[in-house]
């Protein structure tokens, strides 16, 4: 089994996908062979966009990925752009289709990044939340959070909730050009609160370092759950 990485955010349109490509050059500037998976994307009318956005970046970093296809790397995809319970009309989903996607991926990769859908507590079907498939996987998580006012709210339940659920985390920031008042609004807080603090796009070597860290750890104290 490769190492993995669950990428999940505070909630939805926060960059996810943008982080997860960020990481994919930062792990394969490291050495790594690189591979990348998406469950389940929603809102898709045609390919997944997403998940052909992260297949053709991961394929140009690691070559051995170019015997995959969009449906290796996104399992299940509905039309309606909405939680997967209620894209899929709350029928139950077998996450053992999940394990068979990922078996086939690891074989090309040291590395592979999950990308999740939504934010953590974004309903999958009747007993499963998007922060369960983060368990389900054994992944290190790497929280998303914005910059917009409210960061330091989102931020904390989210942090909340990984603990409670016991799963190994960090969070980094994805700041946007609108987002110009976080440095006096929130940035205050998270300093005397957290340190180091990391930045998409700006710390995400030394993120990537941390989460590969967390991730041998934790492979280290349960080296044999899944």
């Amino acid at each position: 089994m490769s190492k993995r990485i669950f990428i999940t955010a505070t909630n939805t349109d926060i960059g996810k996908t943008y982080t997860t490509l960020q990481l994919l050059d930062a792990f394969a500037a490291m050495g790594y062979r690189v591979g990348v998976y998406k469950p389940i994307e929603t809102g898709v009318n045609g390919l997944p966009a997403d998940g052909s956005l992260l297949l053709k970046h991961a394929q140009n970093l690691n070559p051995e990925l170019k015997a995959l296809r969009i449906a290796d790397i996104v399992t299940l995809s509905f039309a309606l752009p909405a939680a997967p319970y209620v894209a899929n009309k709350g029928a139950k989903i077998d996450c053992s289709q999940f394990d068979r996607a990922l078996e086939k991926i690891e074989r090309y990769c040291d590395i592979v990044l999950i990308e999740g859908a939504g934010g953590m507590m974004t309903p999958v079907d009747n007993d499963l939340m998007i922060i369960d498939l983060a368990k389900y996987f054994h992944a290190t998580t790497l929280l998303v959070t914005h910059c917009r006012l409210g960061c330091i709210n989102d931020t904390l339940l989210s942090l909340n909730t990984l603990k409670q659920f016991n799963i190994p985390y960090e969070f980094g920031f994805n700041c946007r050009a609108e987002d110009k008042n976080f440095m006096q609004t929130s940035l205050p807080y998270f300093k005397n609160h957290f340190d180091p603090l990391y930045f998409i796009g700006h710390n995400t070597l030394a993120l990537a370092q941390v989460l590969l860290d967390k991730t041998n750890s934790h492979d280290k104290e349960d080296p044999c759950a899944i």
